[in-house]
């Protein structure tokens, strides 16, 4: 719905030029990074303080505008898009680190400060944040999304490193969520829920981190396999054995050409484990010969060390840097992007299945994972306005979602839901999907926040 001219007329008086109604700050702020469309949002909020967070969504509510998070808007589900018009607001103004406790191993920010900014201004602490989705996000939208990615088979997700958080509810309050202390028993976990809730709950403000040690010694290499299946019977015998792996990232053939197109690498056409260690230099020595025994046993053809920290960023920006490679396997293309997250026993077969899916609809359709806790990743590449391409991308992604409840795993480990998935919610959760929107209706009854997002239509 368009704002109406009262509520522009307040937001203006609370903002100034930090309200924005240009087209180019409103189709900056509408865009997807994947096929996922809608019009712009009607107008674009920047606020500083948490006050000024908290007058937006008094006077959004009092006029019943739709209200939309955003911060660096690289999430792939559509998450962030106007799709029923309304006010975005950025939280990228509120940068700020606020307060490092390195005896605490913990930090409090505001929701606009990025990861790798996070992390800069760690460096002489010996801490580190790692929850490492790819993409510089903020960690508010991280938060807000759950985020997790390549280090999370063994630092966990945004929810096991989100120790508590300010939000903005829909009315305007303001709350506080969880301690700093490690632990509490005290009353609902309204850290856990928030964090995840993909802006329909309320808008975080503030986050209070758990920081880990810089490890002493890291070691990161890449090695190809004969087949997919070799492959990830590999990263399954890997964790079952124990081995701690930092991480261990897979990629296909087809991803492993799109590196060699952009990287000017000479990886063999072949699927390809991604892997990094952190401990003592005894420690990741024993890891790696450990892991060594297995990618033989496996048929791997060995490795490929990155033996210093400029070759190792290396290593890690090419995976990170996958989405764009691949789209580059097909010029002009765009992508259906899905990811599914399964029990490690059923991890080969679910990525068999999924490859054997992509071939039967004949489309190009690169992946890559994080197969280390289960979760995969297919980026389906579709012509712009091709209808029969993108339906059979969505079979596909459907298909894969569908195998993953059956087997007791999840139809996204990560991405989210957004508008791409919010489709298949209740085959995810049943009857805990109306619970839901009971959560949503009680703390936002006028609708306001991301709406048309995962949870169902309120009435």
């Amino acid at each position: 719905m368009p704002i109406p001219d009262d509520a522009l007329a307040a937001l203006r008086a609370l903002l100034g030029p930090r309200l924005s109604t240009s087209d180019s700050e409103r189709a900056t702020h509408g865009a997807s990074e994947t096929y996922h469309r809608a019009p712009p949002p009607d107008a674009v909020a920047f606020p500083e303080t948490t006050a000024e967070v908290s007058d937006i969504l008094k006077i959004c509510n009092a006029y019943r505008v739709p209200v939309m998070g955003f911060g660096t808007g690289t999430a792939l589900e559509g998450h962030t898009l106007a799709t029923r018009g309304g006010l975005t607001v950025s939280l990228m103004r509120m940068d700020r680190v606020l307060d490092i406790r390195a005896a605490d191993m913990l930090a409090v920010v505001q929701p606009g400060v990025t990861r790798e900014a996070l992390n800069e201004e760690l460096r002489a602490t010996g801490l580190f944040f790692p929850v490492d989705p790819g993409a510089n996000a903020s960690l508010g939208g991280m938060a807000a999304t759950r985020a997790s990615g390549t280090t999370a088979v063994r630092y966990g997700t945004m929810r096991d490193n989100v120790l508590g958080l300010e939000a903005v509810l829909a009315d305007g309050r303001v709350i506080r969520t969880g301690t700093r202390a490690a632990k509490s028993s005290a009353g609902y976990d309204l850290t856990g829920l928030l964090v995840g809730s993909e802006g329909t709950l309320g808008l975080i403000t503030e986050l209070t981190l758990r920081l880990h040690g810089q490890p002493e010694e890291v070691a990161a290499g890449v090695c190809a396999f004969p087949t997919l299946e070799a492959a990830v019977e590999c990263v399954t015998a890997t964790i079952q054995s124990g081995i701690p792996m930092a991480r261990i990232e897979f990629v296909d053939a087809a991803a492993a050409r799109a590196f060699n197109q952009t990287s000017g690498l000479s990886l063999p056409d072949l699927p390809h484990l991604m892997v990094e260690f952190h401990g003592s230099p005894a420690s990741v020595a024993a890891d790696a010969v450990a892991f060594g025994a297995l990618v033989e046993e496996f048929g791997g053809l060995g490795f490929d060390w990155a033996t210093t920290p400029d070759d190792r960023a290396r290593l890690w920006r090419m995976r990170h840097g996958a989405y764009r490679a691949c789209l580059k396997l097909r010029p002009g293309a765009t992508a259906v992007v899905t990811d599914v997250c399964v029990p490690m026993s059923e991890l080969p077969a679910a990525v068999s299945a999924a490859a054997a899916d992509i071939a039967a609809e004949g489309l190009l359709g690169p992946m890559v994972g994080h197969v280390g806790d289960g979760n995969f990743h297919a980026q389906l590449l579709v012509e712009p306005g091709n209808d029969a391409e993108l339906a059979a991308a969505k079979r596909i992604a459907t298909r894969m979602a569908e195998r993953a409840i059956a087997i007791g795993g999840t139809i996204t480990g990560e991405h989210g839901f957004g508008i791409g998935k919010r489709p298949l919610m209740a085959a995810q959760h049943g009857e805990a999907w109306q619970v839901m929107g009971a959560i949503k209706a009680a703390l936002d009854p006028n609708g306001i926040l991301n709406p048309g997002k995962l949870v169902p239509d309120m009435n």
